[in-house]
């Protein structure tokens, strides 16, 4: 799918719904690739700035963002308007800090972008499409976003005392958004407004722009546009929240009680996703060289020197380095191993051939450990005279003993290491092994 914009400039003048100021919006054309973009032309310089999660600042009955002085309040229903409308790139020209309110719907807006006639653009449109859940609580509301190839919102509002419950799920498409959302108006609970007025909020408040739910009773100027008039208005600002990760997304939100503050931790999340993924695949750290000074290496210490993970490393600890080619090291073997559920269920016995890689991870370790460097891997290439002489059972303890004979330089090597436990002798072997840097063939 192509990108959009708009062929010519559009605007519309009204009252901001929390500052009450009068404001003329414009929106006009941006070339492919530029986003959403706002411009303050009432301040000094007439700054821009790309909405996005990281700028928002408050989030009480509105989103708010501010980047250094240009602050914007109630951005939620125009960003709702050009996401539903699937516009990508225009420049929102405002001469305040707030858009206004108009009907407290996103109609009026929607019926601007029309006017502006949306066109594509040559460039393709980027989607964020989720790969995975992410799920964020806030107090009783909760939203979590599923893997999904298109925008779908299943959203439940209700209020505290359960009156006005309504349930909507929609996938959302510039058909759908204008014909079933954008219509829908802000709400908001009577015994709620003393306090908004008390934190400097609605002061360009009326029932022209707002609903009022006072008890079981509707206040409106006109008959709810929608019989679930309320639930439609919270996907509204979902839509419009959303936006704010800088893409059109993709996903299946499924929101139980939404407000702009969880909208937002959501957003963050979601925001912080698509960070990881433009960075790519994070690297593996590359293996810590064990230093001469070390006398001992505690489990911690391993998995810094060796590739090795749950449930394939072998070693506990590794009680001494004997000089520079020999170590004891101790695997402590428990009833919890899982190969035990295999091997065999009815009388438990440690595979030889575990105790075989026991002995090569021993080994290796000392030649890690001669040879200085990190980034390197020692792999195991073969063994030869190996024998075992008696079962490990659980609640064994086994001291491995590895000693390098030979050395080919630093590259291969050839170690003589025995496992016992008891002090009597159960399994042993002559290894052979390469130590190579990390990406070598």
């Amino acid at each position: 799918m192509k990108q959009r914009t708009l062929a010519r400039e559009v605007l519309i003048k009204g009252n901001a719904l929390h500052t009450g100021e009068n404001v003329t919006l414009c929106l006009k054309p941006a070339p492919a690739g530029t986003g959403i973009v706002i411009r303050r032309i009432d301040l000094s310089g007439t700054p821009e700035l790309r909405p996005r999660v990281d700028l928002v600042t408050d989030l009480v009955r509105a989103t708010t963002i501010q980047s250094g002085h240009v602050k914007i309040h109630t951005v939620e229903h125009v960003l709702s308007a050009l996401h539903g409308c699937g516009i990508d790139n225009v420049v929102v020209e405002m001469d305040a800090s707030e858009p206004p309110i108009l009907d407290g719907s996103a109609r009026p807006f929607v019926n601007l972008i029309l006017q502006g006639e949306p066109q594509e653009q040559d460039a393709d449109r980027e989607y964020f499409e989720l790969d995975a859940p992410i799920s964020v609580t806030r107090g009783n509301s909760s939203i979590i976003a599923l893997p999904c190839d298109q925008l779908k919102i299943s959203c439940t509002s209700a209020d505290d005392r359960g009156i006005h419950t309504q349930h909507l799920s929609l996938t959302i498409d510039p058909d759908v958004y204008m014909s079933q959302i954008a219509a829908a108006r802000t709400f908001t609970i009577y015994e709620d407004i003393e306090e908004l007025l008390k934190l400097g909020k609605i002061k360009g408040g009326s029932l022209d722009c707002a609903v009022v739910i006072r008890g079981d009773k509707i206040i409106s100027k006109e008959p709810l546009r929608f019989a679930d008039e309320f639930v439609r208005h919270k996907i509204l600002d979902i839509i419009g929240d959303v936006m704010l990760l800088g893409l059109p997304l993709r996903a299946h939100l499924v929101a139980t009680r939404p407000g702009h503050a969880i909208n937002a931790e959501l957003t963050k999340a979601l925001f912080a996703r698509l960070e990881e993924r433009r960075k790519g695949p994070k690297k593996k750290p590359r293996p810590s060289a064990v230093l001469p000074t070390e006398t001992s290496l505690d489990i911690r210490r391993i998995l810094d020197t060796i590739p090795h993970r749950y449930p394939f490393v072998m070693i506990d600890r590794v009680l001494e380095f004997i000089g520079n080619d020999e170590l004891v090291a101790v695997k402590n073997v428990t009833i919890n191993e899982p190969y035990f559920s295999g091997h065999f269920p009815d009388n438990p016995v440690m595979p030889g051939v575990l105790q075989l890689e026991a002995m090569a991870q021993a080994a290796g370790i000392v030649m890690l450990r001669r040879t200085g460097n990190s980034g390197k891997t020692a792999f195991f290439m073969s063994a030869d005279k190996v024998k075992f002489r008696k079962p490990v059972r659980p609640g064994d303890q086994i001291l491995i003993n590895a000693k390098i004979t030979k050395a080919r330089g630093e590259k291969l090597a050839v170690a003589e290491c025995n496992c016992t436990v008891g002090g009597q002798v159960v399994s042993s072997a002559e290894l052979m092994f390469a130590v190579v840097e990390e990406g070598e063939e």
